[in-house]
């Protein structure tokens, strides 16, 4: 029935401009033929970009996104073993910082020596890619729930160009990076809730199904309202720190370390947000895989800690075993070529702090978070209840807590059609937030049935992207 449709579609003519409109792809039109190399092998594609993914849009530069399509999907070929009908879609977000994000384009990644980035390892795989743009933070009509909305948005294009275009929308699988990484858990956990209703309606986005298949999440800027507690949890009595100032320049995200330490106010703001953590994980009602509750004493201390310790003993197990020296690492305590143990509490003070308390609902209103939670009137504002109470601006308000509630995975899991696919993944030497946080996302899903592949590599700071081999053998183990 595809095959039919599709041939039936490339009979077509039209506009770009008409079938961003109507919101009907049309592989016949607006195209250009493109060939590269990958890993010494040639990959043809299809580049159909600047494909606006919903009928009414707010902002048409960023609301916009970029298919690359094999070509031998277009000559009844196959790739890796996938057809036209069967090959999965690969959407991944740009997206950093809460910021603006265009669509991605096939080309070198420069965060990793300018070897293929995924968009073309995905080609060279037979996947057929979409990569979404959407609005952020720094724009007027860019704040929360934006970009969560956005990326439903373009879910909902390909599902409804399903029988029109390659690529099977019943095998989407969203990838992202820090913020980006959050909103991929996100899209993967709200998958048809009614929740986002409204804004979908004003945006004109197309009356199709926006739930994924599979959720690829790198270092997730997750759980916003718990992350000042769970990163003073972590951190609290680390005082020096060494801070990443982030700007956006040509839709590039541009960062600037800066060393300081804490002053005194923002220690005793540690001080206060710390306790408030153990009362959180405390409702969640998390297990282990062994059935066992993970919880954590008034101290911060207990089965929860534990947990997150032991991800961290795996870690360092498979570097010892690939030949890594860990003798400098203090807080292991390795015995005959086996990882014991890991002093959570050492290890905190050995990779070091990197934002000062509160780390995200920033008191004078200067992170990138309060300016996500702001209006169309106000740019900026809390979110949560200790940063307004706590503020040093005048006027100071607080975000809405239905919006703040549409950022949040945790309020989905369980509740909304869930991706039943879900990989994870947060470096050992991640500063950006707390490990509590993917930790609490994994569990979470885990808890709800659902397959979670969750690791923290060895040595990775807050990054994504750097295992492409890894991330694409399990999607193509979950895909077939």
């Amino acid at each position: 029935m595809k095959r039919t449709l599709l041939a039936a579609t490339l009979a077509c003519v039209g506009s770009a401009s008409a079938y961003a409109a109507d919101l009907a792809f049309n592989p016949a039109t607006a195209y250009t033929e493109q060939s590269t190399q990958v890993n010494g092998q040639q990959v043809d594609y299809r580049a159909y970009e600047g494909i606006v993914y919903v009928a009414k849009p707010v902002d048409a530069a960023y609301q916009q996104m970029n298919v690359y399509i094999p070509a031998a999907y277009f000559k009844g070929e196959k790739i890796n073993g996938f057809t036209a009908e069967t090959a999965p879609i690969f959407l991944p977000n740009q997206i950093g910082g809460y910021m603006p994000a265009k669509p991605g384009q096939p080309g070198p990644d420069r965060r990793a020596g300018n070897t293929p980035n995924s968009i073309l390892v995905a080609l060279s795989r037979g996947y057929v890619v979409a990569s979404p743009g959407a609005r952020g933070r720094t724009q007027q009509y860019g704040k929360a729930p934006a970009a969560i909305v956005d990326l439903k948005a373009a879910v909902r294009y390909l599902r409804l160009n399903d029988a029109r275009m390659p690529g099977n929308a019943e095998k989407i699988i969203s990838n992202g990076t820090s913020a980006g990484g959050a909103l991929s858990a996100l899209l993967g956990a709200s998958g048809n809730s009614a929740d986002y209703a409204q804004h979908l309606k004003a945006l004109g986005a197309a009356d199709a199904r926006d739930d994924i298949f599979a959720v690829s999440a790198y270092c997730p800027i997750s759980i916003l309202e718990q992350a000042d507690a769970a990163y003073e949890w972590q951190f609290n009595g680390v005082n020096d720190y060494q801070k990443i100032q982030m700007t956006q320049i040509d839709y590039n995200v541009e960062r600037q370390l800066i060393k300081g330490t804490q002053t005194p106010a923002q220690q005793k703001l540690s001080d206060a947000l710390k306790p408030a953590f153990p009362a959180y994980v405390n409702t969640l009602g998390l297990k282990n895989a062994a059935g066992a509750a993970l919880m954590l004493d008034e101290k911060g201390n207990g089965s929860f800690k534990n947990h997150v310790a032991a991800y961290l003993v795996q870690s360092a197990q498979k570097a010892l075993d690939a030949g890594k020296d860990l003798s400098a690492q203090s807080w292991l305590t390795i015995r005959d070529g086996k990882v014991l143990a890991a002093d959570f509490d050492v290890y905190a003070k050995s990779v070091g702090r990197q934002k000062t308390a509160p780390a995200f609902d920033d008191v004078a209103l200067g992170s990138g978070e309060n300016q996500l939670f702001g209006t169309d009137k106000v740019d900026k504002q809390h979110f949560t209840a200790f940063g307004l109470a706590n503020s040093t601006v005048k006027g100071a308000t607080r975000a809405d807590a239905r919006t703040v509630r549409l950022m949040n995975p945790m309020h989905y899991i369980g509740q909304a059609q869930n991706s039943p696919h879900w990989r994870i993944r947060v470096g050992t030497n991640d500063r950006d937030t707390s490990l509590a946080i993917a930790t609490i996302l994994a569990t979470k899903v885990a808890n709800s049935g659902k397959p979670v592949d969750f690791a923290m590599p060895w040595g990775v700071p807050h990054s994504g992207d750097y295992d492409l081999d890894e991330l694409f053998t399990w999607m193509d183990g979950i895909s077939r």
